[in-house]
């Protein structure tokens, strides 16, 4: 059974890299984003070749299982013709890609996947992510060691814990089956995407209901928009829907849509790497797959990060805390300096401090009882003592008392 849907694949070198190393398949059935590695010429090579051998299974297949077990020996047959291919060209050591499928099957999607590149699905206006990415800060984020904010500008973020590359014959893939429905939308990404625009633009972009191709082509503005620091490709998918299906030649974007896309460019002279120190630094690989002694190092740096940031807030805390009793002791200072005249218990009482209380805690104290007996005055100054009276200062207190006590002396 054909796929009935409509789609689109788009790619870009980006705005800081000088070649593109992804590669993008959009077919009948078959959908693909690889996202090569491995220097000036190897990436283009590993993406190229993993599209190309790939876009061999874009047929219908009799079931779910039949295309899984094919997708899972494609891939894993793609990684022994790098290997191959290494030993042939050994200047291409070290190149590797990502791989992120999705081959429709009737009503289901079968998804195989390994690296950092990702698949999306947008169903009732949500947006889910729906591979994981095989990298040293979702290890992280997944031991709850990091936030998924935090890993989305972790220095480390572009450290693959799994690669199809050149150096394990048998890649260890994630792949599963998902049932999908009319109205979903599929986006396959490389990480020059998703690392720049987060999923509420992504979602809003992939809400606004425009055909397959406009959407890629918002997608993308954004990116660009945002600096686009690495090669950007994205595939999108719509099952059934409002937009009319686009039959014909399968659709190739990226390195592996040259020609000569698998072909190895010569080695560049090193005399324009001092000349052109931004183009050199372009072409460096946008990931980094780590020995294992280098992880265990990456792992122990890590710690020492959040060791570092734990305490960092402790200190930042002491400092805030700190600073916020130096302001109440200063308060407190302040209100020693007023003065206010008041009762307490039968007798007029100067008391240092403000009428105020903060809870159960009194903001002044008793600073003279003048045994001036409230029943000696006139109901008047009484009533006025109870409710206490301000003074401008110590001074200003006793000239009130002088008063109330000559009252008082009237009344008797």
């Amino acid at each position: 059974m054909v796929f009935e849907g409509s789609s689109a694949a788009i790619s870009h070198t980006g705005k800081v890299r000088s070649n593109n190393q992804d590669s993008g398949y959009c077919g009948t059935n078959l959908f693909v984003v690889a996202d090569g590695m491995g220097g000036h010429a190897g990436g283009d090579v590993a993406s190229s070749l993993a599209v190309h051998r790939l876009r061999e299974l874009d047929h219908p297949f009799a079931t779910t299982s039949d295309a899984e077990h094919a997708l899972q020996q494609a891939i894993t047959s793609t990684a022994t013709l790098l290997i191959d291919t290494v030993a042939e060209r050994p200047e291409l050591a070290g190149m590797g890609t990502t791989v992120s499928a999705l081959d429709m099957v009737d009503d289901y999607a079968v998804i195989a996947h390994i690296g950092d590149s990702r698949i999306y699905l947008y169903r009732d206006d949500a947006l889910t992510q729906i591979t994981t990415d095989h990298t040293f800060v979702q290890r992280l984020v997944d031991s709850g060691r990091i936030t998924p904010e935090e890993a989305r500008y972790h220095p480390r973020r572009s450290v693959l814990m799994r690669v199809l590359g050149d150096m394990d014959p048998n890649p260890e893939l994630d792949t599963f089956i998902m049932p999908t429905q009319p109205g979903d939308r599929w986006l396959l990404c490389s990480d020059g995407l998703s690392g720049v625009v987060d999923d509420a633009h992504t979602a809003k972009a992939l809400g606004l209901g425009l055909a397959p191709g406009r959407t890629a082509d918002n997608l993308l503005k954004q990116a660009l928009d945002a600096g686009a620091p690495d090669n950007v490709t994205i595939v999108l998918v719509d099952v059934g829907g409002q937009h009319p299906i686009f039959s014909g030649t399968p659709t190739i974007v990226g390195s592996a849509s040259n020609p000569l896309g698998v072909e190895v460019p010569a080695a560049r002279s090193g005399r324009g790497n001092w000349l052109h120190p931004n183009r050199q630094a372009a072409n460096e690989p946008s990931h980094f797959e780590p020995a294992a002694e280098f992880l265990e190092e990456l792992i122990e740096e890590d710690r020492r990060r959040a060791k570092r940031r734990r305490v960092g807030w402790i200190v930042g805390l002491v400092i805030v805390l700190a600073l916020i009793g130096s302001l109440l002791l200063l308060a407190y200072n302040w209100t020693q300096t007023r003065y206010f005249v008041g009762a307490d218990d039968d007798t007029v009482v100067i008391f240092q401090g403000i009428q105020q209380s903060i809870g159960p805690i009194s903001l002044s104290t008793p600073h003279e009882d003048t045994e001036i007996l409230l029943a000696d005055l006139p109901s008047f100054s009484r009533a006025t003592v109870e409710r206490t009276i301000s003074a401008r200062s110590l001074a200003d207190a006793e000239a009130i008392v002088d008063r109330l006590r000559d009252a008082s002396e009237a009344t008797r």
